[in-house]
């Protein structure tokens, strides 16, 4: 049984060259003024790809190395992404959980999300911390996710999902018009080189943003029913 979904679909359809997408990237590197003594980073890891990928989510930067407890997207062991998906997958917040360990467990992640056919990769390739820590306000984009790249090698994918405000930024401003911001669970249409895709903006899974993980954990599930992904249906 699946569940009913919440997320409202526009019907707007975006389209995008790949010259025009390639000449926006290139205009917002060209002016990108890097101070002195600021560092630029580039992404730790690499994105997730595994094969019949039919849905991908991504966010902004990973967070500073102290903070990561495996080496994988979302490494914060205080972020609720893995917590999300227990819960819409197996109703276990803990089933990604590494025993009694304050981390999550890399392997059992990435098997899953193979199973699945979910793909992860962040919005930001190189980026600055301005003030030394993963939060999206004091993150300046020094270069864009190379999306074209990225949906060559997933040509089944078809559902984007953004988790967070700046995510949902970052990867608008590739686009070659100005298309206005989704809200939370909201989900657009759009063409991105011939392809028919959807962008969906989901709730941070971030502790900061105001909202029950059990809350994040039913919007997530809707945008997964949706994008034809099986959940848990409590049997």
């Amino acid at each position: 049984m699946k569940a009913n979904s919440t997320s409202k679909v526009t019907n707007r359809t975006i389209r995008i060259s790949k010259s025009n997408a390639s000449a926006k990237t290139k205009a917002v590197k060209d002016s990108m003024a890097i101070g002195a003594n600021e560092v630029v980073e580039t992404r730790p890891f690499p994105p997730f790809l595994p094969p019949k990928v039919i849905v991908m989510l991504m966010g902004t930067f990973p967070p500073t190395s102290e903070k990561r407890a495996m080496d994988f997207h979302y490494p914060n062991f205080q972020n609720d992404m893995w917590r999300v998906y227990g819960l819409v997958f197996f109703n276990d917040k803990d089933y990604f959980r590494k025993g009694e360990e304050k981390a999550f467990d890399a392997e059992k992640i990435k098997a899953f999300l193979t199973e699945r056919g979910i793909a992860y990769c962040p919005t930001v390739l190189k980026a600055i911390r301005e003030r030394g820590n993963a939060s999206d306000a004091f993150l300046k984009v020094v270069e864009p996710v190379p999306l074209a790249e990225v949906l060559q090698q997933i040509p089944d994918c078809k559902h984007i999902a953004t988790t967070g405000g700046k995510a949902t930024e970052v990867l608008l401003s590739l686009l070659d018009e100005d298309v206005k911001m989704p809200k939370v669970g909201e989900t657009i249409p759009y063409v991105f080189e011939g392809r028919q895709l959807t962008l969906t903006r989901l709730p941070s899974t971030s502790r900061a943003y105001p909202l029950k993980l059990e809350k994040k954990a039913e919007a997530y599930k809707g945008f997964f029913v949706d994008s034809g992904v099986e959940v848990y249906d409590g049997e």
